[in-house]
């Protein structure tokens, strides 16, 4: 028992360290976004993918993990990612960071929506009581109606809905293919997808931009990396309440990079999203 509350430690610590690397991310996309498209962010993101696969197979020994049982279904998870991943990205050209990470943390509690109405799972009557109470706190973020309703708060709900398919269909491609499979064909048809549209949509590059695009793919990589080293020494259910530290990390780079500082109505609703999101995960799991 004790060995194992130890590698679950493991685990947590590099989920956190993970989660940091992400918010790092953020903080430099960003920046980056309002000078470069965001397909060409997402080309650099989608090229670095493609070499964290092969390094993960090389480090496993996985030489014929470009053998997928579900091609289809990689190709879907593929497009599913581009899709949030730009949802999120564009977002941060109009929101905080804090906005951005609250609004998406809605995540989880899509994700059983969907599972509820897509893989017919059973879902009890807790748990949707505590859906309703985190769509209450996402209400409380958005203010729809209001004068200080903004508009462009839709961009990172739809990159929540878009995460939470692609988290349904991560599921169950992992049923038959290794997590290299998978980073191998999001990377290949990721990067193929940006690379056809940032032709049509190429902002100048400079130095600086190079050295921003360079730290996007390695944060990201890193991230990525350390996700799945969290899940080789702890179960999910242990570590993805912890994905709410996002919010956080959100809020003092915010403040640090943007001086941005979130209302007091993006404090509460995130917070009841938070709980009502960490209850359902761990009611769920």
């Amino acid at each position: 028992m004790i060995y194992i509350k130890s590698k679950e430690n493991i685990g947590i610590l590099f989920v956190i360290s993970a989660l940091l690397s992400f918010s790092i991310l953020d903080a430099i996309q960003k920046y980056v976004v309002i000078n470069h498209s965001v397909f060409q962010i997402l080309l650099v993101k989608y090229l670095f993918v493609l070499f964290l696969s092969l390094f993960v197979s090389r480090r496993k020994k996985n030489y014929f993990f470009y053998n997928s049982k579900k091609i289809k279904f990689q190709i879907l998870r593929s497009l599913l990612s581009v899709l949030e991943s730009g949802c999120f990205v564009l977002s941060f050209r109009y929101l905080s960071l804090a906005d951005v990470h609250s609004i998406g943390s809605m995540t989880p509690v899509i994700v059983v929506v969907l599972s509820a109405l897509i893989l017919r799972e059973h879902v009890s009557l807790k748990i949707w009581i505590a859906i309703f109470v985190g769509f209450i706190g996402m209400i409380i973020i958005l203010r729809p109606g209001s004068t200080i309703f903004n508009f462009y708060s839709i961009i990172p709900l739809c990159g929540a809905f878009f995460l939470g398919l692609y988290q349904i269909v991560t599921r169950k491609v992992s049923e038959y293919d290794s997590n290299e499979t998978s980073l191998l064909y999001t990377g290949v048809i990721g990067f193929i997808v940006m690379l056809i549209l940032s032709i049509f949509y190429w902002q100048p590059i400079n130095l600086l931009s190079v050295i921003l695009l360079g730290s996007v793919g390695i944060f990201f990589s890193i991230g990525i990396y350390l996700q799945i080293l969290a899940l080789s020494y702890a179960r999910a259910s242990i570590i993805q309440p912890f994905h709410y530290t996002l919010i956080f990390w959100a809020i003092l780079f915010g403040y640090i990079f943007y001086k941005d500082i979130p209302d007091i109505f993006t404090v509460c609703g995130a917070l009841i999203i938070a709980v009502s999101g960490t209850y359902v995960l761990l009611r769920r799991n």
